[in-house]
C-alpha cells in the first residue's frame, strides 16, 4: 500500500498594500515554505482625482483588478498610524476600507499589521526609516537598486510581514510562554 505524500510547501502569493488617499503602495510576493520571491509592486496616484469619492473609486477599481490578475492567497494591509489630524485618519480609513472590501468580495481573507510590526518583521527595526525599509528590501529580494517609491517598499514590507508571520499564534498583551498561550487559548489545547 502506497501513502500519499502531502506536499507541504504549498505555492501562495500574498498582497500587501500600505493605504493612502495621495498615493496607494501594493506590492506582491510569491512563497513556498520559507521561500519568497518578488512578483510586482508599484502605486496607485491618487492626486489627480478631484473628490475623496472619486479616489475611493479608483482605489476599489485598481485593487480589483490587481485581484483579479494575481489571484492572491491572502492580502495584508499596514494598519493606519494614529496622527493629531482627525480628518486625514477618516480618509485613510475609509481607503483602506475600501481596499479590504475588494479582497472581501472575493472571499480573500486579509490581515492588518502595525507599521512598527512591519518594519520589525523586515528590519529588525520597530522604528526603522521608510529608507531603512527599502534598503532591507533591496538587499532581501536581491534587487540591483534600491527602490524609489517608499509608497510600494511599504506595501511590500507588509506582504513579507505578513508571510513570516504567516501561522503564528497572534497573541495580545503581555503574554509570554506557553503558560500563558494555555491560559489565553483553553479551546486550542487537545486533552
Amino acid at each position: 500500500m502506497s501513502k500519499e505524500v502531502k506536499n507541504p510547501l504549498k505555492e501562495k502569493i500574498i498582497l500587501g498594500i500600505d493605504p493612502g488617499t495621495t498615493v496607494m503602495g501594493y506590492g506582491l510576493i510569491k512563497t513556498e515554505g520559507k521561500k519568497y520571491e518578488l512578483l510586482q509592486y508599484g502605486v496607485i496616484h491618487l492626486k489627480k482625482y478631484g473628490t475623496h469619492e472619486l479616489k475611493l473609486k479608483k482605489i476599489f477599481e485598481r485593487i480589483t483588478g490587481i485581484l483579479e490578475e494575481f489571484i492572491p492567497d491572502s492580502v495584508a494591509l499596514e494598519a493606519p498610524f494614529y496622527g493629531a489630524n482627525v480628518q486625514s485618519m477618516l480618509k485613510l480609513g475609509r481607503a483602506q476600507g475600501v481596499a479590504m472590501a475588494a479582497a472581501l468580495a472575493r472571499e480573500i481573507p486579509i490581515t492588518e499589521y502595525s507599521p512598527k510590526k512591519v518594519k520589525q518583521s523586515v528590519t529588525g527595526n520597530g522604528n526603522a526609516s521608510k529608507e531603512q525599509v527599502a534598503a532591507m528590501l533591496q538587499t532581501l529580494f536581491n534587487l540591483t537598486e534600491i527602490p524609489k517609491m517608499l509608497d510600494a517598499t511599504d506595501a511590500l514590507a507588509v506582504a513579507l510581514c505578513h508571510h513570516f508571520h504567516e501561522g503564528r499564534v497572534q497573541t495580545r498583551g503581555r503574554s509570554e510562554g506557553w503558560k500563558s498561550f494555555v491560559q489565553e487559548n483553553p479551546d486550542r489545547i487537545k486533552k
